[in-house]
């Protein structure tokens, strides 16, 4: 199976055939390959799935717009109530599903510790997600 020798032939021709041996070694590889893989891959392995399903699954929290004046007075979405009522209401929002979301509208001069105070009965209750709701317009007026 020499390709050449070391000798020097004067007429010498290149050799113009293919050596298919190392194409048959490289086919008989791979035939024994796929015999070996070919029973994997009908086996398969049983999985229960979730069942999708195409409707929205996701449910608007309700808002509640809670208010303070100056004064100390506490407003919920518009209504005037006290600090007891606020409190028994807060506990009620919370335990709904999903928690409803609190915007705090505070006014410019209202005391720090009433706003604190709502704060940390919100949290009590389980109302979690607060926002700030502020007038930009108010704020730089003099």
């Amino acid at each position: 199976m020499a390709f050449g020798s070391f000798g020097h032939k004067p007429n010498a021709t290149p050799m113009t055939e293919i050596n298919m041996v190392p194409l048959i070694d490289v086919m008989l590889v791979l035939l024994v390959i796929f015999i070996i893989t070919a029973p994997l891959l009908t086996n398969s392995v049983k999985i229960n799935l979730p069942q999708a399903s195409s409707e929205p699954t996701k449910v608007e929290p309700d808002k509640i717009d809670f208010a303070l004046d100056d004064k100390g007075q506490i407003f919920w979405n518009g209504e005037p109530v006290s600090m007891a009522q606020a409190s028994a209401r807060l506990q009620e929002a919370g335990k709904q599903e999903p928690t409803p979301e609190l915007h705090v509208r505070a006014d410019r001069d209202t005391r720090y510790q009433v706003l604190a105070q709502v704060m940390a009965e919100a949290a009590k209750a389980g109302v979690t997600k607060m926002g700030f709701v502020s007038d930009p317009a108010a704020a730089s007026a003099p």
